[in-house]
């Protein structure tokens, strides 16, 4: 888990985390808000609540585990069912409820199942947690299209200076079809990339697959800082380009630019 964030619902401090992609919210800092001696454990006991995180699972949790489930469902709400969520998503292989030890520590419900939790806290407190979680969401959607429209203003900044100097100094128009540019243009994309981040856009894929089927590219998953630098290796290259700079020559000179911007992180 990654990105702690923090909303304050009824004066408590709740986190949020990213995980697999998704929000979970600490139902450790939420049970905070009940009053007297509760524990999760109290709220996992209930039939109702074990049915619904069952439901949950079954929509969302291909490798849920029906028979374990339905044996503890048989069980719950009997004075001697008890299980914590370790014990849960161990026998049924959920991956609604998780449990985290160190930092960011405690129990976490993906955002369906801790609004529900929330519920079992009050109606108020529901209320106000989804209040508070949309608000969350709105400030990082407003940040997210700002740095979005940054990233994208940087990286078309010097993109048609590199690519009118590959075109015009090396591609041979009436030697070559069309589907060669394609390559020629990758070709010297690649050479900055193996300048900058010691990989091609291939090599990248194969590396971080899953990034791969978010239909991902190496440059969309480095931080501003480097696509400035990317930016002006392209600039860079360009010039070197026009001047009639040989490839090693030029991968080396970008190679070297490159460090000194980066020299604490390149690979």
């Amino acid at each position: 888990m990654v990105k702690k964030r923090v909303i304050n619902v009824d004066s408590i401090s709740i986190a949020v985390v990213d995980h697999n992609h998704s929000d979970y919210i600490s139902i450790t800092d939420m049970v905070k808000a009940k009053e007297g001696n509760y524990f999760i454990e109290n709220w996992l006991r209930n039939r109702n609540t074990v049915e619904f995180l069952g439901i949950w699972e079954s929509i969302n949790n291909p490798n849920f585990n029906y028979v374990e489930y339905d044996r503890l469902k048989s069980q719950a709400g009997l004075n001697s069912f008890k299980i914590s969520v370790k014990e849960w998503t161990g026998k049924t292989r959920a991956v609604g409820l998780i449990s985290k030890a160190g930092r960011y520590g405690g129990t976490y419900a993906h955002k369906d199942i801790a609004f529900e939790f929330g519920s079992w806290i009050s109606a108020a407190f529901k209320l106000y947690l989804i209040k508070e979680f949309q608000r969350l969401k709105e400030v990082e959607s407003n940040t997210h299209q700002l740095e979005w429209n940054f990233r994208r203003a940087l990286a078309a900044t010097n993109n048609c200076i590199h690519t009118d100097a590959i075109r015009e100094k090396l591609i041979p128009w009436s030697d070559i079809h069309q589907k060669q540019d394609v390559y020629i243009y990758g070709e010297e994309a690649d050479l900055i990339n193996l300048a900058l981040f010691g990989l091609t856009a291939k090599q990248w894929k194969e590396k971080y697959p899953e990034e791969a089927k978010q239909r991902k590219s190496i440059r969309d998953c480095v931080d501003t800082h480097r696509l400035i630098v990317l930016s002006n290796l392209e600039n860079l290259n360009a010039f070197l380009i026009r001047q009639g700079v040989g490839r090693k020559e030029r991968f080396d000179l970008m190679r070297e630019a490159a460090l000194n911007c980066n020299s604490s992180d390149l690979p």
